[in-house]
């Protein structure tokens, strides 16, 4: 009963198995810049990004934007603009500066596990894994999830 209550890794750990820290596999320093981001860094970064498309496309596109004379209160039009703005943007910072706009604010970046840039077809795939939600929420021992592995990326303290 311990084990469930506890969960899986601190029963192993209870066992005497070394997980070590996260990114040690991967050759990255326990902590500092260069290490494996956390989740809090990661979830706000991702809040600032979705914030920003969300912002960008009621400025750019406010005939898209949902009224109160449709019933339900939604526009598909705009979701979905707000969806490919989001993508777009993750795909395009991510090319350009290995950060998104949000990431950059946290101070976060992704690399290459071999500590180089994404090209943009590796940063393209990551924003459309990332669009997809469920490949983002599966994640390693190290934080890297679905769509990190895909690419051979991982997000990194950059300060």
């Amino acid at each position: 009963m311990s084990s469930w209550l506890s969960g899986p890794r601190e029963a192993l750990e209870n066992q005497g198995v070394d997980f070590g820290y996260r990114g040690e596999r991967l050759g990255l320093p326990a902590e500092g810049p260069g290490s494996v981001a956390g989740f809090g860094r990661r979830l706000g970064a991702l809040m600032i990004d979705w914030v920003a498309s969300l912002l960008l496309v009621r400025l750019a596109f406010s005939n898209l934007v949902p009224t109160s004379a449709n019933a339900s209160g939604t526009n598909s039009g705009y979701s979905l603009m707000v969806l490919v703005v989001f993508g777009l943007e993750v795909a395009v910072f991510t090319w350009l500066a290995s950060s998104s706009f949000g990431q950059r604010i946290v101070g976060l970046s992704v690399v290459r596990v071999d500590g180089s840039r994404l090209g943009l077809g590796r940063a393209c795939v990551r924003a459309a894994l990332l669009c997809l939600v469920v490949p983002a929420v599966v994640w390693d021992r190290d934080s890297r999830g679905l769509h990190d592995k895909a690419v051979g990326s991982v997000c990194v303290k950059a300060r």
